[in-house]
Order: C-alpha cells, then sequence, then structure tokens
C-alpha cells in the first residue's frame, strides 16, 4: 500500500516524530517527501491547507503535527490544547479528502483512553469511561481525530488509518522547563542540577504512577508498517514492553546524567493517570515490534539534549510535533 514512487506529506515534519519519520522514509528509499515547516504551512488555517493538498497532490499524509505538553502544559491552556488539536485534525483528514488523498495515517496518543482503562489498555476500551482530567482536552480533540478516520472511511471509502502510541521520547524532544514531557523534562532538571552541584532533584507527585516509554524512531518504523500492512477501521495501539514507575524512570535518569544527590517527592503535584500500558498484540501480530531499550535510549536523548545546550536553544519549543502526553 506503501510504494517507492508515492508523494509522502509529513505534517508536522520539523518535530521529534516528524524528523524521525523523514530518517526512516529516506532509509528505505523513499524520495518523494513533503516536509513543510509550521512557519510554511500552518494546519490551524484551513484555507492554507487547502491550498497547499491542491498545489503539492501527495499520494499519502501522514498527521504527527499536534500541540503538546506534559501535565502542567495541558492543565494550564486546555482551550489551546483543544482548539488547535480539533483544527489540524478537521483540516488535514477533511481537506485531504477533498484533495482526493486516499491514504492517511493519523497519530493520536494512549491519552485518549479511560482514566479507569484495564491494564494493559486495549483499543476497546476508547469511549468507555471518563478521561484523565489533567489532560481531557487534548484527549477529546485527539478522539475527534481518531473518530473523524473511522467515518471518513465508512462514508466515502478513504484508506484513512489511526495509531495510537505510548509516551515517546528521544532525539528532537522539547526541553521546556515547563512544558515537556517528563522524559526530556527530568533530562534537563537533573543536568541542571548536576551542573549547579545541587543537593536534590524534585519530582511531581508521589513517583507511584506507571508509564510504558517507546523511542521515537521505534514509532517511525511502526507508522510505515502500518502504511504498508494495517487497512482497518479500528485504531492501533503503538508501545513498548517496558513499563516502570516514575520514581524508577528519575533513578535510571539520574545514572544517564551521573546526578549525585537526592531525588524528593514534590507531593503538591498531581501523579497523573496511575497507570497507563497499551495491549500491543494487534500491531505485535502483524510482525512489528519494538527494538530501542529504554536505557539505550535515554543515553541517545542525554546526547541530543547536550547538543542543543551547547547551541542554546534546548529551551525553546519545538515545531509540531506528534502527539503525547505524560
Amino acid at each position: 500500500m506503501l510504494e517507492q514512487n508515492h508523494k509522502i506529506l509529513i505534517a508536522g515534519a520539523k518535530g521529534m516524530v516528524g524528523s524521525a519519520l523523514i530518517a526512516c522514509l529516506q532509509a528505505r528509499g523513499f524520495k518523494n517527501l513533503l516536509t513543510p515547516s509550521h512557519q510554511e504551512l500552518d494546519y490551524v488555517n484551513q484555507l492554507a491547507v487547502r491550498s497547499y493538498l491542491k498545489t503539492h497532490a501527495p499520494d499519502v499524509v501522514i498527521i504527527a503535527a499536534a500541540k503538546v505538553g506534559g501535565i502542567y502544559a495541558n492543565m494550564t491552556y486546555p482551550a489551546e490544547f483543544i482548539y488547535t488539536n480539533l483544527m489540524i485534525a478537521s483540516n488535514l483528514i477533511h481537506e485531504s479528502h477533498q484533495a482526493n488523498v486516499n491514504r492517511l495515517l493519523y497519530l493520536g496518543s494512549s491519552c485518549i483512553y479511560p482514566r479507569a482503562s484495564e491494564q494493559p489498555i486495549p483499543e476497546e476500551a476508547l469511549l468507555t469511561g471518563p478521561l484523565e482530567k489533567t489532560n481531557e482536552a487534548y484527549a477529546l480533540a485527539k478522539i475527534a481525530g481518531v473518530e473523524m478516520c473511522k467515518h471518513y472511511r465508512a462514508q466515502y471509502g478513504r484508506s484513512y488509518i489511526s495509531a495510537m502510541p505510548t509516551n515517546l521520547y528521544g532525539p528532537g524532544d522539547n526541553y521546556h522547563p515547563e512544558n515537556a514531557h517528563v522524559i526530556p523534562a527530568l533530562l534537563r532538571r537533573f543536568h541542571e542540577a548536576k551542573s549547579k552541584k545541587a543537593s536534590e532533584v524534585k519530582i511531581w507527585g508521589t513517583g507511584k504512577a506507571l508509564r510504558e516509554f517507546l523511542y521515537v524512531d521505534d514509532l517511525a518504523r511502526a507508522c510505515l508498517h502500518l502504511l504498508q500492512k494495517y487497512d482497518e477501521p479500528t485504531h492501533i495501539n503503538i508501545g513498548s514492553y517496558e513499563e516502570m514507575s516514575i520514581r524508577t524512570l528519575a533513578e535510571k535518569i539520574k545514572e544517564v546524567v551521573d546526578f549525585k544527590g537526592d531525588i524528593v517527592n514534590d507531593l503538591s503535584k498531581p501523579d497523573g493517570t496511575a497507570r497507563k500500558k497499551c495491549d500491543i498484540q494487534k500491531i505485535v501480530s502483524l510482525g512489528w515490534k519494538p527494538q530501542i531499550l529504554l536505557k539505550e535510549g535515554l543515553v541517545k536523548s542525554y546526547q541530543d539534549f547536550i547538543l542543543k545546550n551547547k547551541k542554546s536553544d534546548y529551551a525553546n519549543t519545538r515545531d509540531q510535533t506528534s502527539s503525547i502526553c505524560s
């Protein structure tokens, strides 16, 4: 279903996931890639999206663009999160249909599932209960994108699919001190504490919340695998086999950064969802599995952070990137 001569639009091309997708596609011989930056194409602007798709006529659209952030950002800017992500999904999915694009992959997030979902979370858990309040606005917008793909497929026969990645990390991440997800935020926090010879680093909440993490290159491989192998109306999970508490994650990052101080819990801050692990039996049955273990991924991520730190741009937010939540 994905051919070498296909022209592929990667929405969110300059973000963490977009960059990984480009590298993965190029490594497999795909050369006809459309990779506009946010400055070149604002996905919130429907007329701009319509004009771009009409002019460039892609065969395939991958939607890896979103407004993303961790718990703090989601709780502080819920209006921006729901509006921006609704507009990105609506514009790209609808205008792709209008431009006669028949193959589309929409990246959602494991945040779409109810707070009290059974664990690991099966795809069937969607819309079976209340959402986690700390990222409800973001989740609602991503659910809308998933449902759009399903209904455009049902009404128009479009080959539109959606995938739900778990918590992502890797090179190209956003290391903003307040708006970043848990891994880049902790990498920065431990690094700065080490530089200042601080005696401790604080982590949010009790540290007992459980999370799984997926390296961004593994997600990129999964996306290409799905475009080649999957064409069903049901969304599909993408996750890893590694799950751990936030406390354990902090200890691993402390080791990678070589910080010698203590880890202290800030109990005034929320934990978020108690546990969030995806059931990935469906994608594994299609022949895909994750390859990068967390320790290796954390080392590569810290190297990326150090590089950005030297360039003095690690505090800047990234271009629109793939949707995830911590």
